[in-house]
């Protein structure tokens, strides 16, 4: 019986795919007399197919999926084994599979020239099909190819240069992580992580750090807004150990990811949580009341009590990524209610007559604060 015929797709590849299309030097060489004339071709075919197009017919089928790469690759499962990025070092990925045992694999070269808008193919969290180069090989030793990327779900991402930087994929919470002094606090910071969680499917959970520098009473309007808003707030100190317990029956069997600016304290917090983990921290700079980049990459760690937390460098700029001016106001969870009462179908609530949300803010339904964050997101963060 004749085998199946396996499915070839058309995928579309980075500019960088095949070499250079035409020589080049052919005025230096003319200039020194150093090329072959007599050999040298007559004429040259360009044409939408060959070496010069940007697309190959590959072995796989068609990912139409939100969170996918437009293709599914087929690679031979026999030889493979699933397993899951735990960090990403450069062009090597720190992969562990399914018994525990991590592998130092690279990325498929197929893989890394597929055109997409992403700034780095693989991601901490990825779910991944790898092919270990020698089963038998040491601890030390273990290598092996990243020849498939699992379809995602549970994306934190940002924007960076003009492309999609992944910071972490197939988590379940978003955890917030600001200070109440030392960096201030930046509550639009917070707002651009809340909108991120919404569009990404993440339950976010904001933690303020550092409770013990201030007094918490003055907390308690910031807290309350968002506490009306269903969001969870916890107040934390890491220093003190003030609400850690709080913080681990959050994380304990959740795929969870820690985020925030630099120097808040997201790596001080999860050594509070388990203090097995030995993460590195630096003080705040004096200064510039600026925190110094401890955490260089995103890195998946196991809990003792069951679920995974992420911890990602600090981020100092946080720009969105593949958001519409027109769904701010559906990812604004407090603005929502109220985008439907409006007069004009397409009001974007920032000069209409007539618009519900501007009289919510006046009649003090609505924070002004929130609604000036959304303003400013609306007018220019998104370009």
């Amino acid at each position: 019986m004749a085998k199946p015929k396996k499915k070839r797709v058309r995928a579309e590849f980075r500019k960088n795919r095949t070499s250079r299309a035409r020589r080049s030097g052919w005025t230096r060489d003319f200039q020194t007399d150093s090329g072959d004339q007599e050999n040298a071709a007559r004429d040259e075919r360009i044409s939408g197919k060959g070496e010069l197009t940007r697309k190959r017919t590959v072995r796989g089928a068609t990912d139409d999926s939100e969170q996918g790469f437009g293709v599914r690759l087929d690679v031979d499962e026999s030889v493979c084994l699933p397993g899951r990025v735990l960090a990403v070092h450069g062009l090597t990925s720190v992969v562990e599979a399914a018994n525990g045992t991590t592998y130092r694999c690279a990325v498929r070269r197929i893989l890394k020239t597929l055109s997409t808008d992403e700034r780095h193919v693989v991601a901490a969290g990825d779910r991944v099909l790898f092919r270990p180069a020698d089963k038998n090989s040491s601890a030390a030793d273990r290598e092996g190819v990243i020849e498939r990327i699992e379809p995602r779900r549970g994306i934190l991402s940002r924007g960076r240069r003009g492309r999609r930087h992944v910071l972490v994929a197939n988590v379940d919470q978003l955890l917030i992580v600001s200070s109440a002094a030392e960096p201030y606090l930046k509550p639009n910071l917070i707002d651009r992580f809340l909108v991120s969680a919404e569009q990404g499917g993440l339950r976010p959970c904001i933690c303020i750090n550092k409770v013990d520098l201030v007094d918490p009473a003055s907390l308690q309007p910031l807290v309350g807004t968002y506490s009306q808003m269903g969001y969870r707030v916890l107040l934390l100190s890491a220093s003190t150990g003030f609400g850690i317990d709080r913080l681990r029956k959050v994380l304990i069997g959740r795929q969870s990811v820690v985020s925030g600016q630099s120097g808040v304290g997201k790596s001080s917090l999860l050594n509070a949580v388990q203090p097995g983990l030995g993460l590195a921290v630096a003080e705040v700079s004096a200064e510039s009341q600026k925190g110094r980049h401890t955490t260089t990459t995103a890195r998946l760690l196991p809990l003792a009590g069951g679920g995974h937390v992420v911890d990602t460098p600090g981020i100092r700029q946080f720009q969105l990524w593949d958001i519409a001016h027109e769904e701010v106001a559906g990812l604004y969870r407090d603005l929502r209610p109220f985008g439907n009462r409006c007069d004009f179908p397409d009001c974007t609530h920032t000069h209409e007559a007539g618009c519900a949300v501007k009289h919510a803010v006046a009649d003090g339904w609505l924070d002004a604060r929130r609604y000036e964050s959304y303003c400013q997101l609306f007018a220019g963060d998104l370009e």
